[in-house]
């Protein structure tokens, strides 16, 4: 077989074995307008993915964007009125109906249903009645948002007024809110959410300054039973996945975070060979979790 002419199909190819795409977006998600299932699912065939996961968008938290994000994106109407951003409620049907078609259409792909619940620990009932629209196959807990100056805003918000070492120590104390309550999910989606928009004027960002409050919330949610996402819209801090282990993490998934087909898989490139050099290894198949090796 000739290697993929694309070099980051390449990279992805030579990365074996591949893990599944467990976090991905498509047009079913609010925030993600260049998003496509059947793109998506194209795409994963390419670079040879055995499974994706498509974890819409539930979201409740009515919160304040900066100027920068309201340029940068074109919310479709409604959502970005009044200066917040209010997410419209989820289309249930459509998805299901959605998910079904692509296996149908792609039968040589392990296509699995989900969800990315955002501060579902705030939002009890709420989630509730989603869930109870399923099966979900795939359903990711996360936390976007934080309290502030009486409502709600983002990390890339909050780096603008506040100190980036107390949003951070912020954040993480509640992930381990978000973990230790009755919420139902089962992997935590991108512990290191805030890093993403780490301000340049603080200099490097260094995990081992918050090494306390990430161990705190990687025992909470170790002790809860879930998994952690091995997240590759950055690259996770080896001292994270090192300390996972350390405090009884039993299994991570992996997923790349992508709102539109071509960044499906993003990073995956090495990403197996980087969680089995930290202590977890393949499930029974290609779509399960990766579990704690000893």
């Amino acid at each position: 077989m000739s290697t993929p002419a694309d070099p980051e199909i390449r990279a992805v190819s030579l990365s074996a074995p591949l893990p599944a795409d467990s976090h991905v977006h498509t047009e079913w998600s609010w925030d993600a307008p260049s998003g496509s299932m059947l793109g998506s699912c194209e795409r994963a065939l390419q670079l040879g993915l055995p499974a994706i996961a498509f974890t819409e968008h539930v979201d409740y938290t009515v919160w304040t964007p900066t100027e920068a994000e309201l340029a940068l994106n074109d919310y479709p109407p409604g959502i970005a009125d009044g200066g917040v951003i209010t997410p419209p409620a989820f289309d249930v049907a459509g998805y299901h109906d959605a998910v079904q078609e692509c296996r149908e259409r792609y039968p040589q792909l392990r296509i699995l249903s989900g969800l990315e619940l955002g501060e579902p620990h705030w939002y009890a009932a709420a989630v509730a009645q989603v869930l109870s629209s399923g099966p979900f196959d795939r359903v990711l807990g996360s936390l976007h948002c934080l309290a502030d100056r009486g409502g709600y805003a983002e990390p890339d918000g909050l780096f603008e007024h506040r100190d980036p070492a107390e949003v951070i120590r912020s954040y993480l104390a509640e992930v381990a809110e978000l973990v230790c309550s009755a919420a139902p999910f089962e992997i935590l989606a991108h512990i290191d959410y805030p890093v993403r928009d780490w301000p340049a004027t603080a200099g490097r960002f260094d995990a081992g300054d918050f090494e306390d409050e990430f161990r705190h919330a990687l025992r909470c949610t170790a002790e809860s039973g879930r998994a952690l996402e091995i997240n590759t819209r950055v690259p996770l801090d080896a001292q994270i996945l090192r300390w996972w282990h350390e405090e009884g993490g039993q299994a991570v998934s992996f997923g790349s975070d992508a709102h539109e087909p071509e960044t499906v898989a993003r990073g995956f490139a090495g990403v197996a060979q980087f969680a089995d050099a930290h202590g977890f290894r393949p499930g029974p198949d290609p779509y399960s979790l990766w579990a704690r090796r000893s």
